[in-house]
């Protein structure tokens, strides 16, 4: 008996790259939005099940590629510290959520003609 396919879903990913670096890209702007969401890059890091210097290392990638950083932080002390997009951070991630919803419209058409294709 055929097993029951909870339906095929079209995800546009994108990439920006330069050189060798990857600037952004679907794992960046969930971490992007995990630093939104908990005001800390260790919470982010642990949501997302990778080490703080992993997280840290994706953070400095993207900051080497924009020409305005994209989250502020402040470090330990009394506050613990904390992290929150900065307004370009916030744009960054709009934006890219923006080309993603573009592309879903933009290939509407193809995607029904593929999915009539595919298996049920």
């Amino acid at each position: 008996m055929p097993k029951k396919s909870a339906g095929f879903i079209l995800r546009p990913r994108f990439r920006v790259e330069r050189g060798q670096d990857i600037g952004l890209g679907p794992g960046k702007v969930e971490l992007l939005e995990l630093i939104r969401e908990t005001g800390s890059i260790a919470e982010a890091a642990k949501r997302m099940e990778m080490s703080y210097m992993r997280a840290w290392t994706l953070v400095k990638t993207m900051e080497d590629c924009f020409r305005e950083p994209l989250i502020q932080v402040a470090r330990g002390g009394a506050s613990h510290g904390g992290a929150h997009l900065t307004e370009v951070g916030e744009q960054v991630v709009a934006l890219y959520r923006r080309l993603e919803q573009e592309a879903s419209s933009a290939t509407a058409d193809t995607w029904r003609e593929l999915q009539k294709l595919l298996r049920s």
